[in-house]
């Protein structure tokens, strides 16, 4: 991670504060005064997003990017605002966190919890192991792109979308008899953001079209090159040095630079390139932002092409439908969204969100790129909300849920590349604050290698890259790629474990789980417990979701060992200390999963972290069929938590009620999600802005209709009646298969399962199904209420009603 420093670069050419509104956490606004009139008629666009006025605010704007860039595109009229992100404009640098203190501490910390002393021991631990610094700082945006057209004081027949299929943000409308457009678009083929300014009757184009940045940065017009502005910054003047270059080129009329200031007279069409780098990955920002420029000098429809194919070759793998009104689905998105909150039923709008999460996902996460941070690649602000860095407690992990299931795979490796990265300084935090082997990650990151606590004493939680080698053991049971296995996931997934194995602790006499393996320090992720003297704490030792996450890596770390038939001496260690795990536990008191090691109360009965349910989601411990006990005990406490919560949170009991195999629940949080956790963009808030409730909305739809946890392919398990009628294709399921289905009245009529990789089925249905492949009868037999059939390498497999 390069983050070379330079000299401080001057404010110069920036748009003044107080006009853009860069507030940390509140969304700017940007109210276009041009005159509209008559309705627009939808977009012929069938997948999009569309609305007949122009962004009003941030939350507003329509999202672009190419998992490197973003941009927001507002639709103004008279001014067009297109806020711009680069993925490594952050600021910080490269620095190691540790604290030697943490390790003199450890034993003192752990005897005061053991001892029941929580207070002291969050004394002692705020003072000893916190990292240095305690903090990491923000994500922040490259600059603002903005085309002035002042002469449009009246308009007509507006209309602005995002198609999802294409990439494209496209603003329409109509001034003086012509029809103008301005075409956007972020395309991962050319590494370019590329607009296109056109009227469809000669000489409509005149606009003023400039860069800018509220701070640290200065543009300036390239006295070699005609027609180039250049953004040039550095991150708070001591930080990543970055550089944004816009070129400029017409059809018809006139173009020139003046001020620092691209200006087109009477064009037929305008079309704009912009490109953008740092010296984070590169060894200079302008060689970078300079080649990337050469190199998409194709003519616009050509750019256009690439772009779209290259977006298509993921996007169109997989589609839904589920039960639709052809007038309600043709309304404006904002109308839609507001009829549904209102208690109308719009059940194509699932469909629509659903391919909105992968979307955005596309958008923020490419090979190559970095990792969707908690706004995915899109941020607004100077200190964004939780500095839109990487909480690993649950938010960067549930940005990729989806990947596998939604059949975006690839976009999964950026998180496998960030997690390579952060194995190096997680070593060293390990040695120094714990003196482990292994790699550690606490509850946030950033892209600079932070891996010590952070913010509070909740920080204290070495558990971060533990659940984060979920992730690469889920793409290799997707995938069954096992190269990729051994190459880099089981190494990921190894030193995660030793970790684990170094950091666990042997309870002592006189505590609940004397003699087992145990977590201390401790916590259940930012919630709080009370003990029976009224002491309220968060600081303990073996919290269950920590034992859980433990158990999950540990298991995985043996399947891995044993599917890649290496390290038989390591996995004996995962086994034993496997087997010495206290058990998951039901309060004796209250029926439910126990969140810590006693049987505390709960201050926040209600609080929106449900940690101790990692079991039943994203991991497999807790199941309806295989644990049956342990899922009642589950359902008490979502119960008792309650359905209303943040963004990310609804749409994580989503996925625990879909689990658990009630459709009506389910379907109730997905309601919950839409109408009180999104925003008119279809972002999620929590609020504000974070992209992880898209993400878990989306793998929840999934997980509604298709599972495959526990060596199982569960079709349509918690269907709700209202998508009774619907069709899926290309939903992958756990042993390298692809999945289509269709369903009637609630029944599945047909599903077809496509092995890649020839591998055993066990397939749940509500009702018997009968197997043909090619025309042909599979033999199949029936195993504890499951369908067992082998298959073939490549070969498709038709499942109808018996």
């Amino acid at each position: 991670m390069n983050t070379r420093l330079s000299r401080r670069v001057l404010l110069a050419g920036s748009v003044p504060f107080s006009i853009w509104g860069f507030q940390s956490g509140r969304p700017s606004t940007f109210i276009s005064k041009a005159m509209r009139t008559g309705d627009a008629a939808a977009p012929k666009a069938g997948l999009c997003l569309w609305y007949r006025q122009p962004a009003a605010s941030w939350v507003e704007a329509l999202p672009l990017g190419n998992g490197r860039l973003g941009a927001m595109v507002f639709g103004g009229v008279e001014t067009e605002r297109l806020q711009l992100n680069e993925e490594t404009i952050w600021a910080g640098k490269e620095h190691d966190s540790s604290n030697p203190q943490a390790l003199k501490n450890l034993a003192d910390v752990r005897r005061l919890l053991f001892e029941g002393k929580e207070v002291e021991a969050t004394e002692l631990g705020q003072k000893t192991m916190m990292g240095i610094p305690g903090k990491v700082d923000s994500y922040q945006p490259l600059a603002d792109l903005r085309i002035d057209m002042p002469q449009l004081e009246a308009v007509s027949e507006y209309r602005r979308w995002l198609d999802l299929e294409t990439a494209l943000a496209v603003t329409e409308f109509t001034h003086q008899g012509a029809r103008i457009t301005r075409e956007v678009f972020v395309s991962a083929a050319d590494q370019a953001m590329v607009v296109r300014l056109a009227g469809d009757k000669p000489g409509r184009i005149s606009a003023q079209i400039r860069m800018s940045r509220q701070r640290d940065a200065m543009v300036t017009a390239d006295p070699s090159t005609p027609n180039l502005l250049i953004l040039r910054g550095q991150v708070n003047g001591e930080g990543v040095l970055f550089q944004a270059r816009l070129a400029a080129e017409a059809r018809g009329g006139s173009l020139k630079v003046e001020g620092g200031v691209l200006v087109a007279g009477s064009c037929d069409e305008v079309v704009l390139r912009l490109t953008a780098a740092s010296n984070y990955n590169h060894p200079s920002e302008t060689t970078a932002s300079s080649t990337a420029l050469t190199k998409c000098k194709r003519p616009y429809e050509e750019l256009k092409q690439r772009h779209v194919a290259e977006h298509q070759v993921f996007f169109q793998r997989v589609s839904l439908e589920l039960p639709a009104h052809a007038e309600i689905s043709k309304l404006p998105t904002d109308e839609r969204l507001a009829r549904v909150k209102a208690g109308d039923a719009d059940e194509s709008l699932a469909a629509l969100y659903f391919q909105y999460g992968r979307y955005l996902l596309l958008g923020s996460s490419r090979p190559g790129t970095l990792p969707a941070n908690l706004q995915g690649v899109w941020n607004e602000h100077f200190k964004a909300p939780w500095n839109s860095d990487y909480h690993t407690n649950i938010n960067l992990q549930m940005n990729y849920w989806l990947a596998e299931p939604t059949n975006l795979t690839e976009c999964h490796l950026p998180l496998f590349d960030y997690m390579d990265a952060l194995s190096k300084p997680g070593a060293r935090t390990a040695k120094v604050q714990y003196g482990a082997k292994g790699w550690v990650v606490h509850h946030l990151s950033d892209i600079f290698g932070y891996t010590a606590p952070a913010d509070g004493i909740w920080g204290v939680w070495p558990m971060g890259a533990a659940w984060l080698a979920q992730h690469p053991w889920e793409h290799y049971l997707y995938t069954q790629d096992r190269e990729f296995l051994a190459r880099r996931g089981y190494p990921l997934m190894k030193g995660a474990a030793e970790f684990i194995l170094d950091f666990l602790v042997e309870a002592p006499a006189g505590t609940p789980a004397a003699g087992k393996l145990v977590t201390a320090p401790s916590h259940s992720p930012e919630n709080s417990f009370r003990k029976a003297d009224g002491t309220k704490a968060m600081f303990t030792y073996a919290a269950t979701m920590d034992i859980e996450i433990c158990r999950d890596l540990l298991a995985n770390c043996i399947s891995a060992s044993k599917a890649l038939g290496t390290d038989a001496e390591f996995r004996q260690r995962c086994e034993q200390a496997l087997g010495r795990l206290p058990e998951i536990r039901i309060s004796p008191k209250t029926g439910r999963v126990m969140e810590w090691i006693e049987d505390y109360d709960e201050p926040e009965p209600q609080h929106r972290h449900v940690s101790h349910m990692f079991a039943l989601h994203p991991s497999q411990q807790i199941d309806i069929h295989q644990t049956p006990e342990l899922a009642a005990a589950a359902r008490k406490v979502l119960e008792v938590r309650g359905d209303e919560s943040t963004g990310w949170s609804t749409a994580w009991k989503m996925n625990f009620w879909a689990r658990l195999q009630d459709p009506e629940r389910a379907y109730k949080l997905w309601t919950m999600l839409i109408t009180t956790c999104t925003l008119p963009n279809l972002f999620d808030t929590h609020p504000p802005f974070q992209i992880d409730g898209n993400f878990g909305g989306t793998a929840g739809i999934a997980e509604i209709l298709l599972q495959s946890h526990l060596g199982e392919i569960r079709l349509l398990p918690a269907l709700p009646k209202a998508w009774h009628t619907g069709k899926v294709r290309g939903l992958k399921a756990r042993g390298a298969f692809e999945v289509e289905m269709e369903w009637a009245q609630g029944r599945l009529v047909r599903a077809v399962l496509k092995s890649s990789r020839g591998n055993l089925v066990r397939l749940r249905a509500a009702a018997p199904v009968v197997v043909k492949s090619g025309g042909r009868a599979v033999k199949t037999r029936a195993e504890n209420g499951l369908t067992v059939f082998e298959t073939a390498v490549n070969h498709s497999y038709e499942i109808g009603p018996a």
